[in-house]
């Protein structure tokens, strides 16, 4: 029981903290932005990254070493649900990382670089969508542990 409470725990954590890190992004991520905004930003977004690896594996551990075990999840369609929008996060993502990360090396070449307003826009649409996904994933795991009540 302590397994598995910790592994909740640590869950929940890294989801909170990856909510918290995407709106930082979006926070961050403006038209005009400076050098150190920048470096910054691209710091967040390895930090978002990093989160949504361990969200991963806790998760896996969750479901393999939890109370409730792979039972209790891998028939739940909304288990599926909450993969789904986290993966399509996952996936909605790798644009604006990508975008961050081209800009820092560009930032390197150009000390004086910053990106175009069309592309900070482009990027915030991403960012966005990621956002919307996101809360859907909460809803999901609601759902979820209420399952067997449905």
């Amino acid at each position: 029981m302590t397994l598995d409470l910790i592994l909740a725990i640590t869950h929940h954590l890294l989801a909170f903290g990856l909510a918290v890190l995407l709106a930082a992004e979006l926070a961050m991520l403006r038209p005009g932005m400076t050098a150190t905004g920048l470096k910054r930003l691209g710091i967040v977004d390895a930090h978002y990254g990093l989160f949504a690896g361990l969200i991963i594996v806790v998760g896996v551990l969750r479901v393999i070493y939890g109370i409730k075990g792979p039972d209790a999840y891998v028939p739940n369609p909304w288990f599926w649900a909450k993969m789904a929008a986290f993966a399509g996060v996952g996936l909605l993502s790798t644009p604006p990382t990508i975008a961050i990360f081209r800009w820092r090396r560009r930032l390197k070449v150009e000390p004086g670089f910053c990106p175009f307003e069309e592309e900070v826009s482009r990027v915030r649409a991403f960012l966005f969508a990621e956002l919307a996904l996101f809360a859907l994933i909460p809803v999901f795991a609601a759902v979820m542990a209420r399952a067997a009540a449905f």
